[in-house]
């Protein structure tokens, strides 16, 4: 129950950091181009992150199981998120039951997004585990087990 509990806190956390990049990433029409519509870009995009980042967790979850991020690799992660970004587009054009011409402009443009949002999150992640690492570089030929550790280590006694 617990591990459930921990994947929908990532799944939670992924979905808002998704989300605030891409709210970002939808303020940059207005600003640099001048775009001017009904509905608040940065606000649909934010949403579009939002659930983006939560299917992509989904399908990471399915997909990848038990796996730690130092054994992915960067591209089979991008591909998940376009996966997921994919799967995000059929949701949308399912619900909002949209033509053809939509599905064939959302579905790429998801994709790519997902792709690259997750390929980012991955190369965050890496960076974070990197910066926790202690920076011991001393003279590890003198390390020793301790008695405990060594028993353990040849399976006699906890």
């Amino acid at each position: 129950m617990r591990t459930w509990l921990l994947r929908i806190r990532g799944a939670i956390g992924m979905g808002l950091t998704w989300a605030a990049v891409w709210f970002v990433a939808g303020s940059v029409p207005r600003w640099v181009f001048g775009v001017n519509t009904d509905a608040p870009l940065p606000l649909v995009f934010g949403v579009f992150g939002l659930m983006a980042g939560l299917v992509f967790s989904a399908v990471l979850a399915l997909t990848e199981g038990n796996r730690r991020f130092d054994q992915m690799s960067l591209p089979r992660f991008a591909g998940w998120g376009a996966m997921g970004g994919l799967l995000l587009s059929a949701l949308v054009a399912k619900v909002g039951s949209l033509g053809w011409g939509d599905v064939l402009a959302l579905a790429p443009t998801l994709a790519i997004a997902s792709a690259v949002s997750a390929a980012g999150s991955l190369a965050m992640a890496r960076r974070a585990a990197r910066q926790e690492l202690p920076d011991n570089r001393g003279n590890t030929a003198e390390a020793k087990l301790t008695e405990h550790e060594k028993r353990k280590l040849l399976g006699g006694g906890n």
